[in-house]
């Protein structure tokens, strides 16, 4: 068994062990995994004779894209869509298998879960590969995942640590929850296994914390950030007192690199320098007390209405004055929260006109 750092970790030593049948620990964007080539047989019987797994029992693959996801598994058109919208991710999805891995990596219906991780190592390794490899947690059954080295190397007996060949060592992985399995085989959409991110559908997620809710932010803005927007990026956040709005936000931040978040409730906004490449400035904005329409001319917001710069709005029910402005100079996010219990939120995101003439409307209707 040989470790090494994940800076020093060299592709073509890496691909020479999984061409060999080897198994591989690694870190992913959610705990330490497992690697081994899914097509070759006596790899992934090493593997299920490391973790102890039942015959029977399914294993999900990584993939390196869709080009290789759709050469894997049956995939109809509106199931497409919605992968789209959660790939990459932290997200193992099951359809019915092409039986191109492994049949001991399928389940008794013959499908299989398939992951593209959101984690540039991983999806360098697979695509290099040109096969997909194993995207199982490196714990034995019945275990708890590792976010360390030292910790898997801890719990395991040194029969096990035999079967390992490589270990490639990130240090220590943030705690983040393994994937959210889905299984869209089923008419309906279900959710096997509930990791950090769960969905109702492609544009509603649910939370359950506000540690979810924060991820939940993250996860949303770092889809948009992909389409590399020419303008601005606004959020409009809608919902009740307390619902998480301002969590909300924090998430958004998070993934700016901005830790020291405060509701600007009575100076109306706050400005952040961000340490992402794709955002320069990050404007915290709370319109909770802004009561008249003349308002809005002295907040002096246009002058953040430019490429690079991300604004979000709390309250923003009441951005209705100034809706056709945000619509002309940026790309906007509508996200209304709403409860469903005392612990449990619903997020929903959307885009498009109609939204934008909502509230306006009702701006307007406040005033008579």
């Amino acid at each position: 068994m040989k470790i090494i750092p994940l800076e020093k970790a060299k592709m073509r030593e890496i691909l020479t062990v999984l061409n060999a049948g080897g198994l591989i620990v690694s870190p992913s964007d959610t705990v330490y995994g497992l690697l081994a080539d899914a097509t070759s047989e006596n790899a992934v019987q090493k593997l299920t004779q490391f973790k102890n797994r039942p015959p029977g029992k399914p294993i999900s693959v990584f993939v390196s894209d869709f080009s290789m996801l759709k050469e894997q598994v049956e995939i109809e058109k509106k199931q497409l869509r919605l992968l789209q919208e959660l790939l990459p991710g932290p997200f193992t999805v099951i359809l019915p298998s092409e039986h191109k891995v492994s049949p001991l990596l399928e389940s008794e219906k013959r499908t299989i879960g398939l992951r593209i991780p959101d984690y540039r190592f991983i999806k360098t390794l697979v695509r290099n590969f040109g096969k997909p490899v194993t995207a199982t947690s490196a714990n034995l059954a019945g275990r708890s995942p590792h976010y360390s080295v030292q910790s898997l190397l801890n719990e395991l007996p040194e029969n096990k640590k035999k079967l390992i060949d490589l270990i490639v060592d990130a240090g220590m992985l943030p705690r983040n929850k393994p994937s959210t399995i889905v299984d869209l085989t089923a008419p309906q959409i279900k959710i096997l296994r509930q990791g950090d991110i769960v969905f109702k559908d492609k544009k509603t997620y649910i939370s359950k914390s506000p540690a979810q809710t924060i991820k939940i932010a993250a996860f949303i803005l770092q889809k948009i950030l992909r389409e590399k927007s020419k303008k601005p990026l606004i959020f409009i956040l809608e919902g009740e007192l307390g619902v998480g709005k301002t969590v909300f936000v924090k998430g958004i931040g998070e993934f700016l690199g901005i830790k020291n978040i405060i509701s600007p409730t009575y100076v109306v906004y706050y400005e952040y320098v961000s340490i992402n490449q794709l955002i320069e400035t990050f404007v915290h904005v709370d319109l909770y007390n802004i009561q008249e329409a003349d308002e809005f001319k002295y907040l002096g917001l246009e002058k953040y209405l430019k490429k690079g710069n991300l604004l979000c709005f709390e309250w923003g029910e009441k951005a209705g004055e100034i809706i056709d402005l945000l619509k002309q100079k940026g790309k906007i996010a509508y996200v209304r929260i709403r409860y469903i219990s005392e612990k449990k939120r619903e997020i929903t995101i959307r885009f498009g006109q109609s939204q934008m003439s909502k509230l306006k409307s009702q701006n307007q209707n406040s005033k008579l």
